[in-house]
This record gives structure tokens, sequence and C-alpha cells, in this order.
């Protein structure tokens, strides 16, 4: 039996050349259209937090009449609200399409970082005002920090991503030993028997995602607490209605979670469209290495969103609602 070693071809490394043509020409569509996204969306916010603030004056005054109306309108604010940009729906679409994931899984990842980041805004808001009763000023600086250590947690999500597919990635490089010449004495399937594995199973394929990982993806959406939220809550405990305040931004939350969730669902669902599409040939070859470069591409796109979103927090006087 003669053992070689078989030659990478030029025409196996197509999935890296597709995926960073597509990087390149999504990071230049966001570059030249970025100042208007913000502008837009800073303007969509405010509107709809004008409308919030109207209807909790309506709350201290009547708030058998409009407490009703304030947690429907929390709901759609919640919904909309995540529909903008924002630094958790690129996280969470980042990690769902390039990592095999569970429906079940997926949904709680979303579920839990919503959760949280209502429960930061609130648990920030109640410990600062309420029990230490420090400043508005000291609250904004307080949530600022907890947003920039947000970013940071994103760009070591993206750094521990990045360096698994790339060990992954010089294992698929590696040249392979191929048997030229062999007497075969049994055939292989996926229940042979032989004792050892050939493929991955779907349930190894679902469940490769340790839960240290899912624990960063939740913190480094949920850390950074909404500002949305946060004026709400100030609002409220001036006008003396902190607990309809507080309500209103767990409502918010909720809505946030299911337009997270749905978002979270559509990409899962894409790349499962995308595999089954795939040439049912390609799983020795192609998948080999599509999997890692999936999940270098996706390790690239965190970390250049955490920097950029870093870079471009600033602390501004008196808060305010951040497009973000």
């Amino acid at each position: 039996m003669s053992v070689i070693s078989a030659p990478l071809r030029a025409s196996r490394l197509w999935p890296l050349w597709l995926l960073a043509g597509l990087f390149i020409g999504g990071a230049l569509l966001v570059w030249l259209y970025w100042s208007q996204i913000l502008l837009q969306s800073v303007l969509w916010q405010k509107d709809l937090h004008r409308q919030m603030t109207q209807l909790l004056q309506q709350v201290a005054e009547q708030p058998n009449k409009a407490g009703l109306s304030l947690v429907i309108f929390s709901l759609l604010y919640g919904v909309l609200h995540a529909l903008g940009p924002g630094h958790g729906k690129v996280v969470i679409a980042t990690f769902l399409a390039t990592h095999p994931a569970k429906v079940k899984t997926s949904i709680r990842l979303t579920l839990l970082a919503s959760l949280l980041q209502g429960s930061v805004a609130i648990g920030l808001v109640t410990v600062m005002l309420v029990v230490l009763k420090t400043s508005s000023r000291q609250l904004h600086l307080s949530s600022f920090w907890l947003e920039k250590g947000s970013y940071l947690l994103v760009i070591g999500l993206g750094v521990m991503i990045g360096y698994r597919a790339l060990r992954s990635l010089w294992r698929a490089l590696r040249p392979a030993p191929v048997f030229r010449a062999f007497r075969p004495h049994h055939q292989h399937d996926e229940h042979c028997g032989c004792g050892h594995a050939h493929l991955p199973t779907p349930q190894q394929m679902s469940g490769n995602v340790s839960w240290k990982t899912q624990l960063l993806v939740v913190v480094s959406m949920g850390l950074r607490p909404c500002s949305g939220a946060i004026m709400m809550l100030l609002f409220a405990k001036v006008i003396g209605v902190y607990g309809w305040g507080i309500l209103s931004a767990a409502v918010m939350a909720v809505g946030t979670a299911l337009t997270i969730s749905a978002i979270g669902l559509l990409v899962q669902q894409a790349r499962s469209v995308a595999q089954r599409l795939a040439q049912p040939g390609a799983v020795s070859g192609i998948s080999r290495l599509l999997l890692p470069t999936l999940a270098l591409t996706g390790s690239l796109i965190l970390i250049v969103a955490g920097i950029a979103l870093w870079q471009s927090a600033q602390l501004t006087a008196g808060g305010g609602i951040r497009p973000f």
C-alpha cells in the first residue's frame, strides 16, 4: 500500500474568494450610505420617543385609560426599534449565518439577549437614581461605559470565533493522505459499525456551539442598555410614574425580542436553504472549507463592527437617543 499527499486544487478555494468579494462589496455599500442610515434612524427614533413621552404624561393624569395604550405602544416601539440598525442584529445575524445551531438555540439566544438588554436598562436606572440617588449625568456616564464594554465583547467574540475558524482551516488545507492502492476489506456507510465516524451527524452539527460562546453572544448583545428605555425610565421617574416606566421598558424588551428572534430565524432558514442547494458531492471537499470560511468571515465582520462602534460611541450631553 502506497500513501501520497493530495495537493489542494485552486478551484477548491472558490468559497474563500466568493465570500471575500461579498464581504468587501457589503462593506463598501454600508460605507457609502452610512451617514444617511444614521440620520434617518435618529430622526425616526426621536419621533417615536416623543409619542412615548406623551403617553407617559397621559398615564400620570389618567392611568386607567392610558395604561393599556402605553403597554401596546411600548410593544410596537420595541418591535419597530429593533428593525433599525444595531450591533445586536449584527452579532446574532453573523453568528447564526456562520454557525450551525438548532432553532431552539437560536430563539433562546435572541430572547435572552433582548431581555438582558431591557433588564440592564431597568437595573441601571433603578440603582443609580432610586437607590444611590445620583444625578442623570452619572446615569448616562454609566450607560456609556456599559455600551463601550459591550463593543469590546463583540470584538472579543469575533477574535474567539476567528481563532477557531483559522484552526479548522489549517487542518482542512493540510494535504490529506491518499491511498494509491489497497485491497478493501469492508465498505463504510453511516452505520457501518466499524468503530469510527465518517461524517458528522446532524446532532453533532447542531450542538457544536459551546455554552461559553453562547454566553458571550448573549452578553455582548445585552450588556449595552437600550437608550430609548433609559430615557423612558428617566422621564417616568421625573413625573412620578416610575412603575409604569419599568412596565414600559419591560414590554419594549419583549417587542425587541420578537423582532430579533424573527431576524435570527430568517437568517437560519436562509443558511439551511443554502446548505440544501449545495451539491451532494461537495461534502468531503467544499464543505470542509466552506464551514470554517463562513466562520472566519463572520469573525471579521464582528471585529470590524466592534471597532467601528467603539470608535463612534460618544458621550453626548444629557444622554439622548443614539442611533444604535
